[in-house]
């Protein structure tokens, strides 16, 4: 569904560059449930953006649905936005219109690519729980009511990827909790491809992947493992585990906590040790 080959994304303002993306290599499958983690500042909503066809790469390779947005003028990009891609922001504003009804708000990017549906409407709200609050305008529904009709409406026009950022930044942590098991519902239920950018810890426990950016690089990935036959009776259950992402270049990016925890600063040493690779601090300074 996503190629993302040593991607690269420079902002100039005046006479500042800021490098947000460096090279960054991702692959997500079709019909895959991911998350994506970092830092503010990491770059990982300025790959959201370049995904949904709302901000362009200064360089590398992006490829979604098997378009290549590089090549796509303004008019294709638009339809690429109507089509292919679903939005869910954190801030309601950019996914609601407060004086319309959650079915009238649903309808919306029907209309505006050229149909309506009511049927289809009521649909997608009966999918998320909210049916019944389809006449409903924004100030009577709560912030993870709000949340789900966004969610409706990323799928109104039954997109192949379906974006996410920051979607339970704005709520408690028990409706996050229902609106990350809502979205792996619909990756199960309608196979969709969903792509959740969030700061929320708990993101692992409801994906198969996590994919750490840092400094404008995949960093790490936190993959599912198979625990079968591993857990003993009473054990706290840990499904998941961090690895480390290689490089085009066979370069990798080390938690700093890793980093501090040996005492390395500035170079390390490196050695093959029976088929590993391993890491030393450099020896301590001659007074």
């Amino acid at each position: 569904m996503i190629v993302c080959e040593n991607l690269v994304k420079i902002y100039k303002a005046a006479d500042l560059e800021v490098v947000a993306l460096q090279g960054l290599d991702l692959i997500v499958e079709e019909g895959e449930l991911m998350g994506i983690i970092g830092n503010s500042g990491s770059g990982k909503s300025t790959l959201l953006n370049m995904l949904g066809g709302l901000d362009r790469p200064s360089a590398g390779k992006l490829f979604v649905a098997g378009k290549n947005l590089f090549q796509l003028n303004q008019a294709e990009l638009i339809q690429y936005r109507l089509r292919t891609v679903g939005f869910v922001w954190q801030n309601n504003a950019r996914n609601l219109i407060p004086y319309l009804s959650a079915q009238q708000n649903v309808e919306l990017p029907m209309l505006i690519a050229g149909q309506r549906k009511r049927d289809r409407a009521r649909e997608l709200l009966e999918i998320v729980g909210l049916g019944h609050r389809k006449k409903n305008k924004l100030s009577e529904l709560s912030g993870g009511e709000q949340q789900r009709v966004a969610i409706a409406i990323a799928l109104a026009n039954e997109p192949k990827l379906l974006l996410a950022d920051e979607p339970t930044g704005s709520v408690d942590s028990k409706t996050a909790a229902m609106i990350l098991d809502l979205f792996k519902e619909l990756n199960r239920t309608m196979g969709l491809t969903v792509v959740i950018v969030t700061h929320d810890p708990e993101i692992a426990k409801k994906v198969d992947r996590v994919v750490a950016i840092r400094d404008g690089k995949t960093s790490s990935e936190i993959l599912r493992r198979d625990t079968a036959g591993e857990q003993e009776e009473g054990e706290a259950e840990n499904t998941h585990e961090e690895w480390a992402v290689l490089d085009q270049a066979g370069r990798l990016q080390i938690p700093q906590e890793y980093l501090q925890a040996i005492g390395a600063e500035g170079k390390i040493k490196i050695e093959l040790e029976e088929g590993r690779i391993v890491l030393y601090p450099p020896p301590p300074k001659r007074a």
